[in-house]
């Protein structure tokens, strides 16, 4: 299994349209082969930390999410939305 942890610290004000952007994401990717869990986390002290929390079975289903057309189209549009880079961290289940 390989899991994903993708922060993000959204822009000031923008919180409600990356939130909007995600539902559609959220929805599509949970369609995709080999999604086990696809979720989006507030955190608790900070409104404005989003983090992704996902489990893949494998880390080609990983690399072909990369690849799906709503990806490729949602994802850069939240980018618009972030301060700074994404803090990405991808583990393998030991």
């Amino acid at each position: 299994m390989v899991v994903v942890v993708a922060k993000n610290i959204i822009k000031p004000g923008k919180v409600e349209e990356f939130l909007r952007l995600t539902q559609e994401l959220i929805r599509e990717t949970r369609k995709e082969k080999g999604c086990i869990e696809y979720s989006l986390m507030r955190d608790s002290e900070r409104s404005d930390i989003l983090t992704f929390i996902e489990k893949w079975h494998t880390e080609g289903h990983l690399k072909d999410h990369f690849e799906a057309p709503h990806f490729k189209r949602i994802v850069p549009m939240l980018g618009d939305l972030t301060q700074g880079e994404t803090e990405i961290n991808i583990y393998e289940e030991l």
